[in-house]
């Protein structure tokens, strides 16, 4: 924004007022001189990584904000910038919510990673009912240069920026802010580790979040710490992550996958998914015997390493297929790992026992399936918290998982009342989406 600390105090105020619409270019020129320095230090360590795990490999001039326009109609739009896989899952009721509704809105989904692209593409805009009248399109999110978000801003000419979790970047809330384009952060989570980030370059970072007109955070901690660096009105309105999960008791293709990887159906079979490296020798050693173990690896480059630390184990992408003797699998490729999960007697919850951050138990748990999870939750703590107080999770330390697992595959009742109390968690966490669809749709209201 043009201008110092008096403006951006008008950043701040209700959604009612209007925006500056001129723009310090000698800002914008900062900060792309800046953010091209960046991307020029970390290119050569950063790109190869994006472009081996499948982030960011196509669709380069999207990315610098270029393609077709969409074209406008009478109806409202809304524009909403979800990362990757994650983020696109966690709209998909909040889409079809708006798109029910009476207003009518046009939804524009804008992706970043090549698999959150195609993923939003199957949901969204492969399907009859949602391509009807061009009421949901799917796009790239461009890099963050002041050129690349004009550009993207001009094609799209949206009526509300709406920004998943935590994506606020100062070129796309700045420009926005610029147009009188409302900015809203919904499902916004903020984790102590990137606020220590933020708060060690508070003065740069302080307009960026001023200039979201509202943040719907997933729960007061995050709440607070938006407020803290400088959003202005801030709401709880849940985790729309509950509601994107059915409660369900199998998923199609269960029996393919475990025929294809000769898993024998009712045999005792632990599955651990999203894990890190080193998990695998703390699963194989506590193993409890007579018992299999699948075990999905959270990235693909983590594959090799695991497979060398499980003897004899069975390779999906290798199309193999296992026998009586067979102890160990690996679930190598992407997107089976809810096949998985409803094979599973017990589902283990990876990058929680070593040196990560957790991985999200509501699908395995919606699925009927007692969890156990490990120490390190801090990216889903208040999932977890939510699931140890109505006992619907085991959380445990890597010295008990041993004694854990044999205890709970010798108890078949045990592992049925755990799953029965996860279910009660999620359906009573369940809501975050129809709050989120209510204030959006009331915003599109209020701007005619």
């Amino acid at each position: 924004m043009a201008g110092g600390d008096g403006e951006e105090s008008e950043v701040n105020a209700a959604s009612s007022q209007s925006r500056p619409r001129s723009l310090s270019h000698a800002r914008l020129a900062l900060h792309d001189l800046c953010y091209a320095l960046f991307v020029i230090v970390l290119l050569p360590i950063w790109l190869p990584r994006m472009i081996w795990r499948g982030k960011i490999r196509t669709d380069w001039p999207a990315r610098l904000g270029r393609g077709a326009t969409i074209a406008r109609t009478s109806r409202s739009r809304v524009l909403i910038h979800a990362v990757s896989v994650g983020e696109v899952n966690a709209i998909r009721g909040l889409v079809e919510r708006l798109l029910l509704d009476r207003l009518q809105p046009e939804i524009v989904v804008s992706v970043t990673t090549d698999t959150g692209f195609a993923r939003a593409q199957a949901l969204f805009a492969n399907r009859p009912e949602h391509a009807q009248g061009n009421r949901c399109s799917v796009v790239r999110t461009p890099f963050d240069f002041s050129f690349a978000v004009r550009n993207w801003l001009d094609r799209i000419r949206p009526d509300l920026l709406v920004l998943v979790e935590l994506e606020l970047w100062p070129n796309m809330t700045r420009l926005a802010a610029a147009r009188a384009i409302p900015v809203v952060v919904v499902n916004g989570r903020l984790s102590e580790r990137s606020v220590k980030r933020y708060r060690m370059v508070r003065r740069l970072v302080h307009g960026m979040f001023a200039r979201a007109d509202l943040v719907l955070a997933q729960n007061r901690a995050y709440a607070d710490r938006f407020a803290e660096l400088g959003a202005g009105e801030v709401l709880v309105s849940g985790n729309m992550k509950w509601d994107s999960i059915a409660i369900r008791e199998t998923v199609p293709g269960v029996e393919k996958l475990a025929q294809e990887m000769g898993i024998p159906l009712g045999a005792p079979l632990i599955v651990a998914g999203s894990t890190e490296p080193g998990e695998e020798i703390l699963l194989r050693d506590g193993l409890p015997p007579g018992v299999r173990l699948l075990i999905a690896p959270r990235k693909p480059e983590w594959f090799a390493g695991v497979a060398a630390n499980l003897p004899g184990c069975v390779r999906r992408s290798a199309k193999e297929q296992g026998g009586a003797d067979t102890r160990y699998y690996l679930l190598d490729t992407i997107g089976e790992l809810s096949m998985a999960y409803a094979l599973a007697d017990v589902v283990v919850m990876g990058r929680s026992f070593g040196k990560l951050y957790g991985s999200d138990p509501i699908e395995p748990a919606s699925l009927g399936r007692p969890v156990v999870i490990g120490p390190r939750v801090a990216d889903f703590r208040d999932v977890v918290e939510a699931f140890v107080q109505g006992s619907g999770i085991i959380q445990i330390s890597a010295t008990e998982l041993a004694p854990t697992l044999a205890q709970l595959m010798a108890d078949p009742a045990r592992r049925v009342e755990i799953a029965r109390h996860a279910r009660i968690v999620i359906r009573a966490e369940q809501g975050a989406t129809s709050r989120t669809a209510e204030v959006l749709l009331a915003m599109l209201a209020s701007r005619g």
